[in-house]
């Protein structure tokens, strides 16, 4: 299996200022936990930095931009559900279902960011009308993408439209894949990118969550191309297993890959998962982020906006 194609070597992270649980997501997002407190931002700001001196020290390279204080982004701590940077130099913005998170979508970073990691933006697609319609696609959060087989995977939820992910599909070259999976409360998973990673040799899957209906289909486009798919359950997928990113780590060597996860998900994985997923990469990286977790209903990999250089 090609890292070359699936794993980006550098990614775009966004320094938050104004981090708190945001009640805009809450309804569709059962994994955040409400609750404030005053040092939540300023810990969140210590979880960030951390998790980028982790990933710079795996040989990832990281952009950072700093987020403004005003008006507040509560989630802009994860900038992969508004934007994705593509190998062909195309830029998407995407469509996202609470207000205050538009406010993430800053197209004024898009050069500078570009400038930093030697990145060419040839074309910027902005799907982000379709708000107006109530159609949402919150980027790779709603899409998990194999960039080797083509295919483009999503759970259909209050924030990834169908029909939005059939026009992404066929504008990009992609088999989707639809489906439907729920949690353990029966909710819709908000986004695909929860229970589901994919990386170039393995590719982490909440399969017991998927409809019956829909479960072998799903599980046989995953093994279309090779790789060790390594099923999880839905309890796994609760505490993060599956939000979990395969990038290149070129700093550390032309072959090298980290798989980077949460420290909360490391945990929940049973050891043979483990073993199978070590086996399957250069090497994982859990970075401790459970304050971003526990109000922000989100893990590493929605903090990662990948992109995908040269």
């Amino acid at each position: 299996m090609d890292s070359l194609l699936q794993c980006a070597p550098a990614v775009m992270m966004i320094r938050p200022a104004a981090f708190q649980y945001n009640p805009q997501t809450a309804d569709s997002n059962r994994m955040q936990q409400a609750g404030a407190g005053s040092d939540a931002a300023r810990q969140a700001v210590v979880e960030f930095d951390h998790g980028v001196a982790l990933l710079r020290g795996a040989g990832v390279r990281v952009e950072v931009v700093q987020d403004i204080p005003t008006p507040p982004r509560p989630d802009a701590v994860f900038p992969n559900n508004w934007v994705s940077w593509h190998a062909d130099g195309t830029v998407v913005l995407y469509p996202m279902q609470a207000e205050n998170r538009r406010l993430e979508r800053r197209r004024e970073i898009l050069d500078p960011v570009a400038a930093a990691l030697g990145y060419r933006i040839r074309r910027v697609v902005d799907l982000s009308p379709h708000e107006q319609q109530g159609r949402y696609l919150e980027g790779t959060g709603s899409l998990v993408l194999d960039h080797v087989g083509r295919r483009a995977f999503a759970c259909r939820s209050p924030r990834t439209d169908e029909g939005l992910v059939r026009q992404w599909a066929q504008t990009f070259g992609y088999l989707p894949v639809l489906f439907d999976a729920a949690d353990a409360g029966g909710t819709a998973w908000y986004h695909t990118n929860v229970m589901l990673s994919i990386g170039a040799r393995a590719a982490l899957v909440a399969a017991d969550s998927i409809a019956a209906a829909d479960r072998s289909r799903v599980l046989e486009e995953l093994a279309a191309t090779p790789r060790d798919v390594i099923a999880i359950d839905t309890a796994a997928a609760g505490a993060f297993a599956g939000n979990a990113l395969e990038l290149r780590a070129p700093g550390a060597g032309p072959e090298a890959t980290v798989y980077a996860l949460s420290t909360t998900a490391w945990a929940a994985l049973p050891a043979g998962a483990r073993a199978r997923l070590q086996a399957a990469s250069g090497a994982v990286l859990p970075l401790p982020v459970p304050t971003i977790e526990r109000l922000g209903g989100g893990s590493v990999r929605c903090m990662l906006a990948e992109v995908f250089t040269a």
